[in-house]
């Protein structure tokens, strides 16, 4: 049997790995500044946390959801209070895609309606529903484009407000900041029309904080840049560092029905020891803020180029967009200065570095760009 070919790969074996640094199987080093898709929070191979996880297992692994797991409920109030949502419910699955999938079927029971609002370059995972939401054709199989969903510009606050006054709108999903779609800020008046404009027609706002939470932009979530509540926020990626979980948090006003969600293996022991692990290490090691610092740091030492049109981005999310594709210059960062780097499109390079990056580590990146353009 081989693997079904869907990814296409960089030839590289990676084997080991400690805080913003990766070694492959030759022994290179390299400087790790996209975290698996903004996965690795607090950094690679973290000893609390492989501590954490360790002990975990050899205590037990997993038991379904029909017993009490005492991890959770610590997870649960831990998070409230790093994310300043003590008063929301969570409900832990196993992935951003997965949340997203629970925060629109949760709205539609809510609300009773069937139609979603989301947002052009938007991207919100590859499970059925999360896929239809995803402003990408080439993603959304017949199966998937039987929902109900419209599509509007990032920053429209009219045409947003034309679809939900129709009264049908269970919810509107956008993201903190749009991640896979070239790392585009949505503008706060918008996002505070956006809020009110939800409430004045009972639609449910959710807020995609998957890729963009976690106290990658500075904040623990990025919409709190905005000053807004949303009904239900989603989680994946960050949140345990490479062990799979997600989870979304849910306002005061949703009422819990037995059933009416459910997961296999979502809030297992060793995903809570891993999440658990993460908030502590984020608060014992203050890594929102270093995330604002150090990215504001290399935000601004860019260097300038006629090749670049535009820096984007809040705290460890950011975008250089070029006037050119970057496919080569990713390439040559890749195996030339030995940097992991990502990409948006064709000509946005997409750093999402761990929080616990370090302004030396930022400024190899900035001499090693300097060198390429």
């Amino acid at each position: 049997m081989e693997l079904f070919d869907v990814y296409s790969l960089f030839d590289v074996t990676p084997v080991k790995a400690q805080g913003c640094r990766v070694w492959d199987d030759k022994g290179q080093e390299y400087l790790d500044l996209y975290g698996g898709h903004a996965v690795i929070s607090i950094g690679h191979s973290h000893p609390d946390y492989v501590k954490a996880i360790s002990d975990q297992v050899s205590r037990i692994g997993f038991y379904s959801n029909s017993v009490r797991n005492p991890l959770q409920e610590e997870l649960a109030h831990r998070l409230g209070e790093a994310s300043g949502y003590p008063d929301y419910s969570l409900f832990l699955d196993n992935s951003g895609a997965e949340s997203n999938e629970n925060a629109l079927k949760l709205a539609s029971f809510h609300t009773g309606r069937d139609k979603v609002v989301a947002f052009r370059k938007s991207f919100h995972g590859r499970t059925s529903g999360a896929v239809a939401v995803t402003d990408n054709p080439n993603i959304i199989s017949p199966f998937n484009s039987v929902h109900k969903v419209s599509f509007c510009d990032l920053n429209d606050i009219e045409s947003v407000e034309k679809e939900v006054s129709a009264g049908d709108v269970a919810a509107v999903i956008i993201e903190g900041i749009q991640g896979c779609g070239g790392i585009n800020i949505p503008d706060k008046s918008f996002m505070l029309q956006l809020s009110d404009i939800c409430r004045k027609y009972g639609t449910m706002l959710i807020l995609d904080e998957v890729q963009s939470g976690y106290g990658r932009t500075g904040k623990f979530f990025a919409h709190q840049w905005y000053g807004i509540r949303p009904d239900i926020i989603t989680m994946g990626k960050g949140i345990a560092n490479g062990f799979p979980c997600g989870g979304i948090l849910i306002s005061p006003e949703f009422k819990a029905v037995k059933g009416m969600l459910g997961t296999t293996f979502g809030g297992n022991y060793l995903a809570m020891a891993a999440a658990i692990s993460v908030l502590k290490i984020m608060e014992k090691e203050d890594l929102v803020n270093n995330a604002l610092a150090t990215g504001n740091y290399l935000k601004s030492a860019i260097p300038a180029s006629d090749i670049i049109k535009e820096v984007r981005g809040q705290g460890l999310m950011l975008g250089i967009e070029f006037r050119e594709p970057v496919k080569e210059i990713r390439s040559r960062l890749l195996y030339e200065k030995h940097i992991f780097t990502g990409v948006s499109g064709s000509s946005t390079l997409r750093l999402l570095a761990p929080l616990c990056l370090s302004i030396a580590e930022a400024e190899r990146f900035v001499e090693a760009l300097k060198e390429l353009i």
